[in-house]
């Protein structure tokens, strides 16, 4: 079933068919064998892929630096010139930027004598120098700087776009004096010789990537480019987490696979047959390029020779006459075997071939040499196909679907004038790979157009670099900005703990009245209120003293509706009331008159330990008629109102209060307590002499900074991007806590998206087409930070990530999306660090010492979750208080537990000033 041939008319002709057939059994593939030679390749492409096993790979798998496809964008005049043929090649290609991806090419050819292809690297490259200068003359192109693209269609080791060291000459090339050398270098310097033109050689590229961008201009499902010609090769779009080669994990790179040594190793020893031996012994580089022996046009008219020559010494063919075309090497060329396999001509075309030969065929004769053409050249489509079905299968799989859809670029002799091949390619790739969706197009225009797109690809990504890199370059922080940062907080510390300054001073410096830290012998039931964002929670929490020292909890959550937070007061703390009976209730306590720490985390201005008045909501609360108010006693009054239940409200407490608390319990060296999640927050315990505003100067307190609203005086608008300024002007809280806006897990997401708009605006992004998600406050979540950034991410999922919000994103959208994501929370981290220092390095000097060492106790989702902010808030601490030796703890729920610590604490303390 897999041999196409002309309809029989004569017995005669089936049994000579069959007699060819069985004559050449072993070149006949079934599906099993095409299935297992798909798998020792694609079991190479992994081999090629791997910093260790490259070097015994036969396949090389060679990173191009090729990274980007077309996206319809690109504009501009461009030159290339293309060696790696039976001629060479010079083009002028002009892409137009018109809305219909149209490009014009005009393009001469050169012939490539044999002095130049086989003499030295210097004539060479002259010779290629010279035919684009004559080029350039007659398109009036020479007083003009133009960008070129070099297609070089032989394996070379990239190191950059534009650098190449040949590896080995293929398809009769042999020039001295090349291998191992930079042939982009040798190209310019050959340029260099003519004054009279400037051209900048900005890529580098192989045949088989031109095609794939020739063809991937055409169509962006393109991502596969293939050479069945002269030569043959395979490249495609790879996954950059998986070239060991390159450094750097993100987006695609475009591998050429360099298939043409497969089975240099002997993986394909048990395939060949007799005569691919004796023609690779009779080639230029025997025992080298054994795949493409058996499936490029340059070997499959010598093949048929060998095969016919046996045939014929055996008596099976013209009598047993053995002539001189027989006998004569590469006398039977690709043109022949594709002229004899025209069917439709029946045996004519055969007849009349065998017959310049001087073989004198009978009609039997035509039959047998014209099914020996289709076997040979049917097993070339069929090995081409099993090592593409390879590829194919690799793609799907690294894309992670089911089903794959793409396209893949095809240029070549023997795919275009051949007139059977490319329907058994496409028939055999289909029947293997079942699941992969191929579309097989044309290159039009050669692979030399290729060279211009991937010059007009690097020219467009340069230019969008600039862009980027101009949008994001506010976001970088230099290391004197932050110290600057550091110094200008400390400053607005002091201004907080000021009588004169106070009131005026944008970091408020609360006293909380927490006097002490935990010191191991609090215990007690206590409850504890915690209510600082959306959710709303009430806990249990059992203390233990002494040797069996431990703290149960607990504890049960409870929605705050947006209407409850933007409500009034009263239905607030009705509703928090509420809560608490529910808990009450199910834990069955609620007779009980326990003592009850209140988590409020927002700014408030203490005047006792269970007295707080609001200074103002944040974090989209919006209560009416609580500013200026003491909400503890909001809170007594609707426990009042709901005369249920009593209890006994010993504090009214921070969250970041409670985070240094909860981590002061297992360090009694946590002074300073940190929060960088929805807020971002800070307090340390202040030497009482240099709080002015609480009377007495003995021991400590902690000092809640509510260093949010620094810079709502101006002092850090040097820092503040246009997009922070969007960010605050959009917020419910316009003008007010600016810095709070800058590192808070609240705002950041909302960051990134005034950026994405940016970016989508001047056509760097989603194609220039803003999506009506994008137009959504609030899309943009802080949780999508910490999962696009993450290092075990494959863009894949970033993309997916970038789906759920609506936001269809390319591959390399989504490497531009993550850098955005990393530049916003990187400068957060930062300016967070900076904060810190300048509270790391007041503490060390109200110690009086040279050298502190001390604990930061931390909690807040943006620290815990997030892959980078940590690492990158600890080193700039490191590095702008060197002096301080500094341990961050992460915190064990410090709003529930911290809350009923100061309790106890507060308990303990006041029993022992009753004593």
């Amino acid at each position: 079933h897999l041999w196409e041939f002309r309809s029989a008319e004569f017995t005669s002709e089936m049994n000579t068919s069959s007699e060819v057939d069985r004559y050449l059994y072993h070149m006949r593939l079934s599906d099993d064998v095409l299935l297992d030679v798909m798998a020792r390749f694609q079991a190479e492409m992994v081999k090629g892929l791997g910093r260790d096993t490259n070097s015994t790979a036969t396949v090389k798998m060679l990173p191009t630096f090729v990274r980007s496809l077309p996206d319809g964008s690109e504009k501009g005049d461009f030159l290339a010139v293309d060696l790696g043929g039976s001629q060479f090649r010079a083009l002028e290609v002009k892409v137009f930027n018109d809305g219909k991806q149209s490009s014009q090419l005009e393009s001469k050819f050169y012939p490539t004598p044999k002095e130049v292809i086989q003499g030295s690297g210097t004539e060479l490259f002259n010779y290629v120098a010279d035919c684009l200068l004559d080029f350039m003359e007659s398109k009036n192109l020479q007083h003009k700087k133009l960008p070129l693209g070099f297609t070089f269609s032989f394996p070379c080791k990239q190191t950059k776009l534009e650098e190449g060291a040949l590896l080995a000459w293929t398809k009769h090339f042999k020039v001295r004096g090349v291998q191992g050398t930079d042939v982009v270098s040798s190209l310019r310097k050959a340029l260099q010789k003519h004054k009279d033109i400037d051209v900048d050689v900005l890529a580098m590229v192989n045949d088989t990537v031109g095609t794939m961008m020739t063809c991937g201009y055409d169509d962006p499902h393109c991502e596969v480019g293939l050479i069945i010609g002269t030569g043959t090769n395979a490249c495609y779009m790879e996954e950059m987490r998986h070239i060991d080669l390159v450094e750097g994990d993100e987006g695609r790179m475009c591998i050429n696979t360099e298939w043409g040594a497969f089975g240099d190793d002997g993986a394909l020893d048990d395939l060949r047959t007799e005569f691919d031996r004796e023609l690779d012994l009779g080639s230029l580089n025997p025992g080298k390029q054994l795949f493409e022996k058996m499936i490029s046009s340059l070997y499959l008219g010598e093949l048929v020779r060998l095969i016919l020559l046996k045939m014929t010494k055996e008596g099976l063919l013209f009598n047993g006459k053995v002539s001189t075309a027989l006998l004569t090497k590469d006398k039977i060329e690709m043109k022949h075997v594709c002229a004899m396999e025209k069917y439709k001509e029946g045996l004519s075309n055969t007849k009349e071939i065998l017959t310049e030969l001087n073989l004198f065929p009978s009609e039997e004769d035509c039959i047998a040499v014209q099914h020996v053409c289709t076997i040979v050249s049917f097993r070339s489509a069929n090995l081409c196909a099993a090592a593409l079905a390879a590829i194919l299968t690799r793609l799907r799989e690294n894309k992670k679907v089911l089903r794959l859809r793409t396209t893949v670029g095809i240029d070549g002799g023997l795919y275009k004038t051949h007139p059977q091949y490319p329907k058994r390619l496409h028939k055999v790739v289909r029947r293997l790979v079942p699941n992969c969706d191929v579309r097989f197009l044309l290159s039009q225009s050669g692979s030399a157009k290729g060279a211009a797109m991937v010059t007009a690809v690097a020219y467009r990504l340069a230019a969008q670099r600039k862009q980027i890199d101009a949008v994001l370059a506010p976001f970088l922080l230099s290391l004197d900005t932050l110290r600057e940062v550091k110094n200008k907080m400390r400053a607005e510390l002091e201004y907080g703990l000021k009588r004169e300054t106070q009131a005026s001073a944008t970091v408020k410096m609360l006293p909380t009245y927490v006097c002490g830290t935990p010191d191991g012998t609090e215990s007690g039931k206590f409850l504890a209120l915690d209510l600082g964002g959306t959710n709303f929670r009430v806990l249990l929490v059992k203390i233990r003293s002494g040797r069996r020292r431990s703290v149960q909890m607990y504890n049960k959550i409870f929605a705050i509706p947006l209407e409850i937070m933007q409500g009034t007061g009263e239905e607030l703390f009705d509703h928090i009331v509420q809560c608490i009976a529910d808990f009450l209730e199910y834990m069955g306590i609620k007779g009980a008159r326990l003592p009850l720490g209140f988590t409020f985390s927002f700014p408030c201005r203490q005047a006792s330990i269970d007295k707080g008045t609001l200074v103002g909501w944040t974090k989209g609360f919006k209560a009416t008629d609580c500013e200026g108010e003491d909400v503890v006693d909001m809170l007594r009054e609707a426990i009042r109102r709901r005369n249920e239940f009593d209890l006994d409200i010993v504090a009214v407490v921070n969250d970041t209060v409670g985070t240094m608390m909860t981590c002061g319990y297992e360090d009694p060296n946590c002074e300073i307590g940190l929060i960088a999640g929805t807020g971002s927050n800070v307090c340390y315990m202040e030497d009482m002499k240099n709080i002015e505003i609480v009377e007495g100067n003995e021991g400590k307190m902690c000092i809640n900074t509510e260093w949010g609203g620094f810079g709502d005086n101006g002092c850090i608008d040097n820092i503040r991007t246009k997009y922070d300024i969007q960010v605050d002007e959009g917020s419910l809280n316009a003008g007010k806590q600016r810095y709070e806006k800058m590192t808070s897990g609240m705002y950041l997401g909302e960051i990134v998206r005034q950026i994405l708009i940016d970016l989508t605006k001047q056509g760097l992004l989603f194609r220039g087409q803003i999506s009506e998600s994008l137009r959504k406050r609030g899309i943009f979540e802080t949780k999508f930070l910490s999962q696009i950034e993450s290092d075990r991410l494959a863009l894949l999922q970033v993309r997916r990530i970038l789906q759920q919000l609506g936001l269809d994103s390319t591959c390399e959208d989504s490497i531009i999306v993550k850098e955005v994501c990393g530049a916003v929370s990187r400068r957060a981290a930062q300016l967070c660090g900076a904060g810190l220092a300048a509270i790391v390095e007041k503490k060390r000097e109200n110690r009086g010492v040279e050298h502190l060492q001390i604990t930061v106790g931390v909690d807040g989702t943006l620290y815990k979750l997030h892959p980078h902010f940590s690492r990158v808030l600890q080193e700039t601490v490191r590095e702008l208080a060197p002096q301080c030796d500094v341990t961050f703890m992460l915190s064990e729920d410090g709003s529930g537990k911290g809350a009923a610590l100061i309790t106890a604490v507060a308990k303990r303390l006041h029993n022992i000033g009753r004593k």
